[in-house]
This record gives structure tokens, C-alpha cells and sequence, in this order.
């Protein structure tokens, strides 16, 4: 079992230029994560579901890299699977910037992404409020419970992805000793924003991080956050459609980057790592209930950080790139962090995938047809307890996503080559997997002969016997006629 580390430290963070993009390999400040090791005595690297993250003693610090372009080290070009991509252009030398953890590129391009930021705290006698907000008029109503998780007071930080409404936030939470009895002896607040896409959010994760300390050290000095939101400010649309968007659709162009270890510890796309590694084979599992569009509540106690990047990380298990695949079907929304109060909004949600630390949750079945606690994984849906056993396909796919991980390895430690990485391999594995199955549906489908055969079944990767329960149900949800039959047993 992999040793984890669930804690989400505030990073003090120093901009760094970037490497040399001639150089082909990390720089010695820049190790790679597989070469760091599992324990030291002021930091260790925990790999854990949905993160990399770094835990610090208090004596210890911890330097956060920030670098122009893309990130990597690189030849400007790369082959992938006999297509030639091309990465965009270093963005130019880091330079002094406004704002704490952003750097000149994020500046540059993030603009008009804000329609929030806010202050929450914690007060002993009226419990969770929003302290400070801008813009002043927007409703900010349960925000107070989002960005503040149930049982937060047991730990000193943490970071929390949430959905409001129309918008997506992100808020880095800490809880700090003070000697007050007003206070009984602890001074808790997060400091957040809500934006309209949350794939960006965590570019201001640091700049987050630095204002709830900042916030705790001197409560009530609001002008950083003052600052940042008029640079930032999105122009808010005349009304709201409440519609929020999907896992983003992924290209071989957004696949395909290297990312340094440094920006994994804060950007969700850098986690399918780690999410497959808590999980092992179980990954198959979460596979088929993402495909097949199903409600996936994952509970766990705070620190909820890295649950909220497996909630992310289920959602990119069921990308498909063929036009036209899904677009009848529900789109698998992340809710990420939820507590009771969303209970009314995921009343009517088809498919959806959250996470909480509330264990009342467990006994509201009505709400979800996956329940993951831990690694444990489980339905109360009778049809779908087959899919919760491995067959022989699963256990040969996690055998070649394996492989090519240890071969994509072996290449980056023997050859320096950082033309890909760990989240490309991943990213692509399931989303060429998905590919093969709806392109294999869609030829038998427009075929004279709509039959679906045990050869048909064995060329997508799946187990004729094993995977039939999984073929029905993928079938009716995605609305193919095709008669399935396997060993002269029929069902359409």
C-alpha cells in the first residue's frame, strides 16, 4: 500500500526564472517525483489519490516553482503516435509580479476569470459566516459551509474545490492557535473565489494560500484581496443559465505536456497518478460506473483536498474524443465537495461525481448509486453489484497501463526524456480504451448486421462473460440498437 499524506500545507512561495528550454532534463533543484524519496525527516512526498503533496515540519520550508510557457523542459516538438504536436512557446523570463503566487503568464492570460472572492470565518457563537466579499452584491448563500468543510477544526489546512450554482470555487482553509478566550483558542478562516471554469482555479491556489495566513495574522486587512479582484474581475452575464460545464474535453495538445512534481502538489490535471496508484486495479471499477454516467459519492474526513482530486479524476475516466459519442447521454458533472446543504441539488442530478466528509451521507441512498469510502468501493444498486468484480480483461488492462508506466519511466530516468508524462499515459490509455469501445459500437451499429459478437467484445478489450452485465447496461444508456449475443445467448 502506498504511504499517504492527505495534508495540503501553505506553501511560502518565491517565483523562480524558468530552466534553460535547451536543457533536457529537470534542473538539480527540480527533482523528478520518482526519484524523491518516501520519507525524510523535515518533508515527505506522500503519493496519494488525486495529488502530490508535500507535509512540512513547522522548522522546515517548502519552495514552489512557477515557470513560463508550458512548464517543461523540452524540444518544442514531439511525436505521439505518429502525429507531430506542437508546444507553445516559453512565455519569456519570470518577473516581479503583484501578486503572490502569480506569475506573469497566468497574469497575462487569466483575465476577466474572477466574479468572486471572499473571506469565510469561523465565530464561536454564530458559527461559519462570510466575513468580506466583492463584489458586495453577489450571493454568496452556503458558501460560508462549502469553503469551510464539516470537521475542519481538527486540522491546521487544507484546500476545498466546491460548486455554486453556475460557478466553481476554490478556497484554502487554516486554522491557527491564538490566545483568546473569545476565540477558544483558535482562529479558523478561508479565503476563496468562485470562477466560471474550474480547470484554472488552481492557478491561484498559493496566492490563496498566502491570504488566509495573511488573514489570520492581521484579520480585517482586505486591500491584497481588494487588489486582486478588480485584475481579475470577470464581466458577469445579464442572467445566469445555472448551467455548469462538464470534465473539459480533452486534445492531444492539452494532453500532451510535462509537468514538474512542483506544480503537481496544486494542479488537479497532475493527479491520475496518484489516483491510480491509491487504487490499483479498483480503477477498472470507477471506470465502468464513470462510462456508464452514474451517481459517485466518495466520502472521507478532512483533509478534503485530494478527495476533491479524485472526484476530478473519476471525471476524466470516461473521456471519449469521437464526435458525436455522448451527446445524448447525462454529462458526468463534478460537484466536488458537498456537505448537506447541496442534498436539494443532488435530488435532481442524474449523474454526477462528489465528495464529502459528512457520513450521514451513506444513508441517504437515494442520492448515489456508488459509495466510496477509503478504497472501498460499493453500490446498493443489485444490477450493478457484477461490476464491482474484476474479470480477466480488467486484470490484463491495469497489466498493460502498468507496463507502459514502467516503461515510461525507465525512458525518463535512463534518457532524460520528458516529451511525456505519467498524466499524458494515463489520460490517453482510458481515452483510447473509450475510443475503441464507442468506434467498435458505432460500426456494428450502422452495419447491415447490428449484432454484437464475443469477437467484437474481445477487440474493444472487454470479457465476452464478465463485461455482459457492463455491455447491456452501456448499450441502453448510450441508446445503440445493437442485439448483443454471446454463446447463443440474446438480449437487445
Amino acid at each position: 500500500m502506498v504511504e499517504q499524506s492527505d495534508r495540503a500545507p501553505l506553501l511560502d512561495w518565491e517565483e523562480i526564472p524558468p530552466p534553460d528550454p535547451n536543457r533536457a532534463g529537470p534542473t538539480p533543484s527540480q527533482p523528478r517525483e520518482e526519484d524523491a524519496p518516501a520519507e525524510k525527516s523535515s518533508q515527505t512526498v506522500g503519493t496519494v489519490a488525486g495529488t502530490a503533496v508535500s507535509t512540512c515540519s513547522p522548522a522546515s520550508s517548502v519552495t514552489a516553482v512557477v515557470v513560463s510557457g508550458d512548464g517543461s523542459p523540452v524540444p518544442p516538438r514531439t511525436e505521439l503516435r505518429g502525429q507531430t504536436l506542437a508546444r507553445p512557446e516559453a512565455f519569456g523570463t519570470a518577473r516581479h509580479v503583484p501578486f503572490p503566487g502569480l506569475s506573469m503568464r497566468d497574469q497575462w492570460e487569466e483575465k476577466d476569470q474572477i466574479v468572486a472572492v471572499f473571506v469565510v470565518t469561523f465565530d464561536t457563537r454564530s458559527g461559519n459566516m462570510v466575513e468580506w466579499c466583492l463584489p458586495h452584491d453577489i450571493n454568496l448563500e452556503g458558501v460560508e459551509f462549502k469553503s469551510m468543510a464539516s470537521g475542519s477544526h481538527r486540522i491546521t489546512s487544507d484546500f476545498i474545490y466546491f460548486r455554486k450554482g453556475c460557478y466553481f470555487g476554490l478556497a484554502c482553509f487554516a486554522n491557527m492557535p491564538v490566545e483568546s478566550e473569545l476565540e477558544r483558542g483558535a482562529r479558523m478562516k478561508s479565503v476563496g473565489i468562485l470562477s466560471p471554469s474550474y480547470t484554472l482555479l488552481y492557478r491561484y491556489m498559493h496566492f490563496l494560500e498566502n491570504q488566509v495566513r495573511h488573514q489570520l495574522q492581521c484579520p480585517g486587512q482586505y486591500s491584497p484581496l481588494e487588489a486582486f479582484y478588480e485584475d481579475k474581475k470577470a464581466v458577469l452575464p445579464p442572467s445566469g443559465n445555472g448551467l455548469v460545464t462538464a470534465c473539459p474535453t480533452w486534445s492531444v495538445t492539452t494532453i500532451n505536456r510535462c509537468m514538474h512534481p512542483e506544480m503537481k502538489i496544486t494542479h488537479p490535471a497532475g493527479c491520475m497518478s496518484q489516483f491510480i496508484q491509491f487504487f490499483g486495479e479498483q480503477i477498472l471499477v470507477l471506470w465502468k460506473f464513470a462510462l456508464l454516467r452514474k451517481r459517485i459519492l466518495i466520502f472521507s474526513p478532512p483533509p478534503v483536498g485530494v478527495v476533491c482530486y479524485r472526484v476530478y479524476c473519476c471525471c476524466c475516466l470516461a473521456n471519449v474524443s469521437l464526435p458525436g459519442i455522448g451527446v445524448s447521454v447525462p454529462e458526468l458533472r463534478p460537484f466536488f465537495y458537498i456537505n448537506v446543504a447541496d442534498i436539494p441539488a443532488l435530488e435532481t442530478e442524474m449523474s454526477y461525481v462528489a465528495c464529502t466528509t459528512e457520513k450521514i451521507f451513506e444513508e441517504k441512498k437515494e442520492l448515489y448509486d456508488v459509495y466510496i469510502d477509503n478504497q472501498n468501493v460499493k453500490t446498493h444498486r443489485s444490477h450493478l453489484q457484477s461490476l464491482l468484480r474484476l474479470n480477466a480483461a480488467d486484470k490484463e488492462k491495469y497489466r498493460k497501463l502498468s507496463e507502459q508506466r514502467q516503461t515510461l519511466l525507465y525512458n525518463q530516468e535512463v534518457d532524460g526524456d520528458c516529451t511525456s508524462s505519467e498524466e499524458d499515459l494515463f489520460i490517453l490509455f482510458f481515452m483510447e480504451l473509450n475510443n475503441r469501445i464507442f468506434q467498435t459500437l458505432s460500426e456494428v451499429a450502422g452495419s447491415t448486421d447490428p449484432t454484437l459478437t464475443a469477437e467484437h467484445v474481445r477487440a474493444m478489450g472487454l470479457d465476452p462473460q464478465g463485461d455482459r452485465s457492463f455491455l447491456v447496461d452501456l448499450l441502453e444508456v448510450y441508446g445503440f440498437d445493437i442485439t448483443l449475443v454471446i454463446d447463443n445467448l440474446c438480449c437487445t
